[in-house]
């Protein structure tokens, strides 16, 4: 009696195992990955990530001729990322443009995943005077982010913010802006382009013919 069961489990196993051989395709793949699903997958070759936390341009008279010339100046950047899987970052403990900013604690940070990349910059105690338009704020922040296939996202954290000692509500929404004297300031500027890359900028302030700054800048694209 046992050599005859033993006898029926074997004939019933090799019933299986033929039955699983003519499988169509279809059901095979409920067993593993699907083979539609693997060939649609793409692997992000595009990455733009890159924060700094001052980036001012500022505008002279150069020559008898009256011709303008620019000087940039850059602080706290981190460069841009070359690929996935990566980091960049900077920080200095004071910072200042001669007779237009001084700050502390400048962060910028920059990483990259396989699939998503996230960047972010801040600065403390902002004093920033242009053109007879004096900006300060205890904090910026800026971050954006962006994962593969969907649009960036980005946002900004502002404290204490007055303009020659008028204090300003920050309203949080994208792009708000107050008219100055000669130009504008925009908080929380933010834009998304065509690929879903996230450029965030804190405050950017701009006076025509004289200067143009940006304060806590973040860029996050992969696509």
């Amino acid at each position: 009696m046992r050599q005859k069961y033993r006898g029926g489990t074997k004939t019933a196993v090799i019933f299986a195992t033929a039955a699983l051989l003519v499988l169509p395709a279809n059901s095979v793949a409920r067993f593993g990955r699907s083979p539609g699903r693997a060939a649609s997958y793409a692997t992000p070759t595009t990455v733009s990530g890159s924060a700094s936390a001052v980036q001012a341009t500022t505008l002279s008279a150069l020559g008898l001729l009256g011709g303008l010339g620019s000087t940039t100046t850059v602080l706290s950047d981190t460069g841009t990322l070359a690929g996935t899987n990566q980091s960049r970052d900077a920080y200095q403990t004071l910072g200042s443009v001669p007779s237009l900013l001084t700050a502390e604690d400048l962060s910028a940070s920059t990483f990259s995943y396989p699939n998503q990349v996230d960047s972010q910059s801040s600065l403390a105690n902002l004093g920033l005077a242009v053109a007879g338009v004096k900006i300060v704020a205890d904090s910026v922040a800026a971050q954006a982010s962006q994962v593969a296939g969907a649009a960036g996202t980005g946002s900004t954290t502002i404290s204490n913010l007055s303009i020659n000692g008028i204090p300003v509500v920050v309203s949080g929404y994208p792009n708000q802006s107050i008219p100055v004297p000669g130009g504008q300031v925009i908080l929380n500027e933010q834009s998304i382009s065509s690929t879903g890359t996230a450029v965030v900028n804190a405050i950017h302030v701009t006076v025509s013919g004289v200067a143009d700054v940006v304060i806590a800048s973040a860029t996050a694209g992969i696509s």
